[in-house]
């Protein structure tokens, strides 16, 4: 039996640090029809997303206080509504699916994953209202479809920046690249390895990986045959990143390497522990790149008690832009909000300054991190942004 989840969220102070468990908050339901505008949420409860589900709601909770805090949405207080989407690209569709047909949503929240956001997007299309994601495929806003906005850089901004730090910052030349065979991993593989040959690099080794893995052993020992100096990664789920790096240094290999942002993310930095120290990552949150991060951190820290990463922080961004586009255009109305996000230039949230482009990409550049025994250290920020 499938299990739904709905949550009414408003902006009290009590409601981000009372936890995550999912629950109505009776004030705001009290007020009657029409009292509030609301938008939906489609994030991982249950499966093995259901980490960085917590995640995620938290960062689009503390983004919710603060526009409540500040007004509300057309003088009114926004309310999120979530549907729990089980980690699978069936249960992303019913969940979207669910919420789309409540009519009074104004906007929605996607998945950060690529292949969940490719599965709900023949729904988005019919639905024709604006959808806030996180997924990292660049053929996302590539579709034709008006409706999809990205909150998130694409990979192939993360290719590029990871080709550059690994080849001009770390000098190596002789790369493996480790992918899931989701369309995130094959599309930032194929972006990744464009962006070498670019930099003069080669590659050694593409090797996929099937998600929910329980043994790297025949991956590592690929690496190792193929002589590779440096390792490029693209992860799709935490757990995956684990068990790697831990049968990575079990088996040996010291090889430095640089990953997608899922490498940086909380969850996977307790699973693979001591594993991942010294690695590097792209990440599109980094708590020391800007003020609008730090500012972001320490409400994060404040009211979940641990670091923030890019689960959270893009959420949080999503939030913020998609009220403050629906108070620019002054109504509700899909058209006037779609309009009002893509003319959003110079919005500096947790993840950067947002600029969006008439595809719906409004991030443009990346930050390279390092693990510091356990702590994520801001190095750069790379952004190819041009105005």
């Amino acid at each position: 039996m499938r299990t739904t989840r709905r949550v009414f969220l408003t902006g009290a102070a009590s409601a981000v640090a009372s936890g995550l468990a999912p629950g109505v908050i009776r004030s705001a339901c009290a007020q009657g029809a029409g009292s509030t505008v609301r938008i939906g949420m489609v994030l991982p409860v249950t499966g093995p997303g259901a980490d960085a589900g917590r995640y995620a709601l938290a960062g689009a909770k503390i983004a919710l206080e603060a526009v409540n805090k500040a007004g509300g949405v057309l003088g009114k207080p926004l309310e999120i509504v979530t549907e729990d989407d089980q980690t699978t690209n069936p249960g992303a569709v019913f969940a979207f699916s669910k919420l789309a047909s409540q009519s009074d949503l104004v906007g929605f929240l996607g998945s950060i994953r690529s292949t969940q956001n490719h599965a709900m997007a023949p729904d988005i299309l019919k639905t024709g209202k604006p959808v806030c994601f996180g997924g990292t495929d660049p053929v996302l806003t590539q579709l034709g479809n008006p409706w999809l906005f990205r909150f998130r850089p694409n990979d192939s901004f993360s290719a590029r920046v990871i080709a550059e730090h690994g080849v001009n910052g770390l000098g190596k030349k002789k790369w493996a690249i480790i992918h899931s065979t989701d369309a995130f991993g094959t599309s930032g593989a194929k972006a990744l390895t464009e962006s070498l040959a670019k930099g003069g690099a080669t590659v050694a080794l593409d090797q996929g990986y099937t998600n929910q893995s329980q043994d790297f052993t025949p991956v590592v020992l690929a690496i190792r045959q193929s002589g590779a100096d440096v390792i490029g990664s693209y992860f799709t789920f935490e757990n995956d990143i684990g068990i790697f790096a831990r049968q990575l240094r079990q088996l040996g290999v010291t090889a430095p390497w640089v990953g997608s942002p899922s490498i940086t993310n909380v969850t996977a930095l307790k699973l693979a522990g001591p594993s991942l120290y010294g690695t590097y990552g792209v990440a599109d949150y980094a708590e020391e790149s800007s003020d609008a991060a730090r500012a972001f951190g320490k409400a994060y820290r404040a009211a979940m008690k641990v670091a923030p990463d890019n689960q959270s922080s893009w959420t949080f961004d999503a939030v913020t832009v998609l009220a403050k586009a629906i108070n620019t255009a002054g109504k509700t109305d899909p058209q006037a909000v779609r309009e009002a996000i893509l003319a959003v230039r110079g919005h500096e949230g947790a993840e950067g300054s947002y600029n969006f482009d008439k595809n719906g990409d409004g991030l443009h550049g990346y930050n390279v991190v390092r693990n510091d025994k356990g702590n994520i250290v801001f190095d750069r920020r790379i952004d190819f942004y041009q105005g």
